[in-house]
């Protein structure tokens, strides 16, 4: 993504539906978790990583791009610029290790996949949520600089070849999906749909994603997956 794309998702972060509704998410997943030290990768301007310390994490976040790390600092969050093919940890460092919407940009997801549970320590856990469906691809996709979208069994395998063990897999979007695809259907040009949304349609989108959390639509096609696993053995 480059350095214009980062400033404007920023600008966008606090009312947009759709940060709102990610970081809804991950209060809503990761809430019941005991609190323990926590890394974000590809953390971004770091909208999710507060999301953690808020809930009492101690957290830090990892960022390769130095614009978006340059946000994240502004926050008053500890951020260091980093690769995530070459976590600048040790093992077995963290109780959790989240990354939302980074996988996708990285050719090398494997390694990506292999350092987050090298720096889990036993009974850690992983949280990735990762833009799901090929066919959901998209001149967006383009200007975002994503190299793939995934699908369930692709995510699974992935996350199970690094030795963890896959808790739950899920989709989130599910009802605004068939709204995404006939927009990207419309619209194949390389241009990001990250742009701001009027007040009233923003709160139904908002709205929309909301009501899902209280339906039993995670097994579905949606526009994301998100994937929560775990390190063998015992916690702490």
């Amino acid at each position: 993504m480059d350095e214009d794309e980062i400033r404007k998702s920023a600008q966008l972060e606090q009312k947009h539906w759709w940060y709102a509704g990610r970081r809804a998410l991950v209060r809503r997943l990761v809430r019941q978790v005991p609190p323990g030290r926590a890394l974000d990768v590809g953390c971004g301007s770091a909208g999710n990583t507060a999301v953690l310390r808020d809930l009492g994490w101690s957290v830090t976040g990892l960022e390769y791009s130095p614009a978006a790390a340059r946000l994240a600092r502004a926050r008053q969050l500890p951020v260091l610029r980093g690769d995530a093919r070459h976590l600048p940890f040790p093992d077995e460092t963290f109780d959790l290790v989240m990354s939302t919407d980074m996988w996708e940009h990285v050719v090398e997801d494997d390694q990506v996949a292999a350092e987050a549970a090298r720096v889990l320590r036993p009974g850690g856990r992983l949280l990735v949520a990762v833009p799901a469906g090929m066919d959901l691809w998209s001149g967006h996709d383009v200007a975002l600089g994503h190299v793939r979208r995934y699908d369930r069994d692709g995510l699974v395998a992935l996350v199970e070849s690094v030795g963890l063990h896959v808790d739950d897999v899920r989709s989130w979007n599910v009802l605004l999906r068939p709204v995404a695809k006939a927009r990207r259907r419309r619209h194949s040009e390389s241009e990001s749909e990250m742009e701001p949304v009027h007040p009233v349609l923003n709160a139904g989108l908002r709205a929309a994603v909301g009501l899902e959390s209280l339906l039993p639509v995670g097994a579905r096609k949606g526009i994301s997956l998100v994937v929560r696993a775990s390190k063998p053995g015992p916690r702490g």
